[in-house]
């Protein structure tokens, strides 16, 4: 699925996922580079990002599997 991933003024990180028209911070990331890793959104989803470089910028849209959640 499609989900953007950006940060807020207050550098909140958060995934927003168009066709569900959700917006959800990330409240747990696998890995503190964020890319290759599985993050946790606040509704309880969990998706799995692509692997990207390290300093890659946001918002930047990806495709993302999810693995779990309602």
């Amino acid at each position: 699925m499609k989900v953007m991933m950006r940060r807020n003024a207050a550098g909140v990180l958060s995934a927003y996922v168009p066709k569900k028209d959700l917006e959800e911070p990330v409240v747990e990331q696998e890995k503190p580079d964020l890319w290759g890793g599985n993050v946790t959104l606040a509704n309880g989803w969990v998706l799995a990002l692509p692997e990207m470089a390290a300093g890659t910028s946001l918002p930047i849209t990806v495709e993302a599997k999810r693995l779990s959640g309602d």
